[in-house]
Parts: structure tokens; sequence; C-alpha cells
């Protein structure tokens, strides 16, 4: 490894350890390893220029319009609704309030498409309530924690359109159907894990609801639920983009949650907007940092290098698909979503490609794999919302989580060895 390399990863990972904001560490990291080549003032240029160059993108126009959606679905009260409407459907099975909070995460997850949002707005509800009912507090924690992160494949996803813009232009169209099959196959492994464990620990289940009470809790849903119908319908119908999809989900969401729940008033508005402003401009310069990085990478030939290696190592796709996803495990523990999919999609693509992996297919490995970085320690940031809210500490969530990652990893492998799994919808769609 030559001495441009060296100083960009370590610099990166020194930065990191020391605590520095992810998106400085990786913009400090890109400019010494510019500055071994040229000398400050180009240097500083050059990385403006590639900054700048990766948010020239109308793709990227549709994150801050989900964004804003999500944070208006938040506090419109489509998290109680959903909430009733899981537990009037599966509320009486075995371990029934587990079963509901995964089921509201991946709805919830959907709409809003933040995993961040999804832990704060379900477990807030969830978790007091599973705690009444006699659940352990960091078994309901570790189901939240996994469960939030089933929205980065269930669209609408701003990681996808990430993902679309990093691998050079796979259609954002395909990622949003692709992502529906792989993200409730995660969210009934892990309702497979939780009914076990309440079958285990014997945890009650509640009466089971009128036939009238349960319609009257699915009818209430169904407008917070069209959202994913009117935006995913859409851009697969042709009728609109991705960002006009987006667009259009802040009228609905308003709308919905002004004039119809009438649970955000006017006054509220300001607030949304500020914080979805300061959530934009965090996921953007995130974006606009690793995209410099990830040219630094490539200037330093280190795409070329790993992929080399990697075909050294085996010849065997199995072999090589495994150690990318465990490389990508260990970097989801230490690094966040975004700047995780822009630095390594442009390493690991080709090799994914040469083996015979689609770029659609690999995209969809690349976000499961990294949405259980989410709900991993030392990074994960919902397991931190997680225990805040459910008053414990991290480690004590641990445990509990260990058959969660392995529900979550089964998954993860039938997604990388399967195509289908990925495939089959956007196939269907013609798309």
């Amino acid at each position: 490894m030559d001495m441009t390399a060296t100083t960009l990863l370590v610099t990166f990972f020194l930065l990191l350890i020391l605590n520095v904001p992810i998106s400085f560490s990786i913009g400090i990291a890109t400019l010494l390893a510019m500055l071994i080549n040229v000398d400050f003032t180009p240097a500083v240029t050059t990385i403006a220029q590639r900054m700048a160059g990766g948010l020239d993108s109308f793709a990227l126009l549709a994150i801050p319009f989900f964004v804003l959606s999500g944070m208006i679905m938040g506090r419109g009260g489509i998290a109680k609704r959903l909430i009733n409407c899981a537990l009037a459907l599966i509320g009486s099975l075995p371990g029934g309030l587990a079963l509901v909070n995964v089921v509201s995460c991946m709805l919830f997850g959907a709409i809003s498409g933040s995993a961040v949002a999804t832990t704060s707005a379900i477990g807030s509800f969830m978790l007091p309530e599973m705690k009444k009912q006699g659940y352990d507090e960091n078994f309901s924690a570790a189901v939240t924690a996994a469960a939030s992160t089933t929205g980065m494949l269930i669209p609408p996803s701003n990681i996808l359109i990430v993902y679309a813009i990093a691998s050079g232009g796979v259609s954002i169209a395909a990622l949003f159907m692709a992502g529906y099959v792989p993200g409730i196959m995660v969210g009934l492994a892990l309702m497979m894990v939780c009914f076990v464990h309440a079958k285990r620990h014997g945890y009650a289940t509640t009466a089971r609801l009128p036939l009238r009470l349960v319609a009257d809790q699915v009818i209430a849903a169904i407008p917070s639920l069209f959202l994913i119908v009117l935006v995913i319908g859409g851009i697969v119908g042709g009728i609109f983009t991705a960002t006009e999809a987006g667009a259009i989900a802040v009228v609905y969401s308003l709308i919905l949650a002004v004039g119809f729940y009438r649970e955000v008033t006017p006054s509220q508005l300001p607030g949304i907007l500020l914080k979805s402003a300061e959530t934009t401009a965090i996921v953007m310069m995130l974006i606009a940092a690793s995209t410099a990085m990830s040219w630094m990478l490539s200037f330093a030939n280190i795409p070329q290098n790993i992929s080399a290696f990697l075909l050294e190592i085996s010849d065997n796709p199995i072999v090589i698909l495994l150690l990318i996803n465990l490389l990508l495990i260990l970097v989801g523990a230490f690094l966040d979503m975004t700047p995780a999919v822009l630095i390594f999609t442009p390493i690991f693509l080709p090799v994914a490609v040469q083996l015979g992996m689609s770029p659609l297919q690999f995209g969809i490995m690349i976000v499961l794999n990294l949405s259980i970085g989410i709900c991993s320690p030392p990074v994960g940031s919902v397991l931190f919302i997680t225990c805040a809210i459910a008053k414990t500490r991290l480690e004590n969530i641990i445990k509990p989580l260990l058959p969660l990652y392995i529900a979550m990893f089964a998954v993860l492998m039938l997604v990388t060895y399967i195509g289908w799994f990925s495939e089959a919808l956007p196939a269907v769609f013609g798309l």
C-alpha cells in the first residue's frame, strides 16, 4: 500500500477513534491524502470540486423531500394508528406485543424511510407497553432496535437512492421494488425469533378483538399506508420520478397530518421544517465528503488492489461473497450507512459483478448488510436511542440481540446467493 492510501486510511480511522464527526473525518483524511500528491491550493480546489460534483444530482433532491415527509408523518399520529392496526391483527398470538412491535416498525419504517425515526416513534409507545405486560425490557429494546432497520429496505428508502447514485445509475424504481421481498423476509425472520422467545418464556397474550373493532383499526390505518401505494405506484407506473414522488409525499403527509388527523398544527410546521433541514444537511454533508473520499480511493487504486486481493484468495464466488459480507458487517459496526455505501460500493461492486451478481442484487445485499450495522455496537445509532427509551444499558441488550442478528444474517445469506429474492419483483414490473 502506497503512502497516499496509508495516509487516507490511517487518518480516517484515527479521527473516528477520537470521536470526530464522520463527515469531518472523511474530509480531513481525504485532504491530507491529497496533500501528499499536490500543493495545498490545488488539493483544496480538487476536493471542493469533487464534493460539489457529488451533490450535483437530480436524484438526490428526493432525499430532503422524503426526510420532510417522514418528519411530518412521525409527528402526525401515524405510529399510533399503525400500532393499533398491528395489535388488532396479530396481538392475540403468542408473543403478540413483540410481533406487533416488529410489524409496526416495518410499516412505519416504510412510511418514514428512517430507522432512527422508527425507533423513536414505535419504541416510545411499544417499550413501556411491553414492560407493563411483563416482557423483559432488554428483549423488548433488542426487538425494537433490530426491527427498525427494515425500513432501510422497504421503500421509499433514502439509502437506496444513495446507492443508486454510488452505483452509477441503477434504477431507483427497480431498487425500490427489489427491497420489498428481502425487507419482508427480515421482518418475518425477526417475528419467528420473537414467537419462539415468547413461547419459551410464557409471555401472556392479549384477548382477540371482535371483528368489527379489528376492521375499525385497519380502516383507521389505511390513509397512512396509502402513502406507500401512492409513491411506489406512481414511480413504477411511470407517472412521476422518485424526486417528484418525494414532493408528492410531502404534500400528502401535510394533508394527512394537518388536515385529516389534525395532530400537527400550522404553528408546529416551522419546527418540523427546521429539523428536516438539519437532517438533510447532515446527510448531504456525508454524501459530499464520501464522494470526495471515494474518488481519492480510486486515485490511490485501492478498489483495484482490494479486488485483486479478494480474487487471489479464492476463485470460489461463495467464499468471496462471504468475505465481502463479513468485511461490510465489520465496516457497518463503525461507519454510518450513507458514507459506507458511497465509499464501499465502488470497491466491491466490480468484484460482485465479475462474480455474476447484478448491481441490483448487490445494492440490496449491501443495504441489508449495513442495516445490521446500525443496530450493532459500538456505533449503531438505533441502539443508543432504544437504550435511552427503554432506560437500559447497551451491554444489557447484546445477549437478546444475538438470535435476532442470526435471523438477519440468515436472510442476508439468502439475498447474497439467490438473486431471485432481489430481482423477481423488478422483473415482474419490467424494471
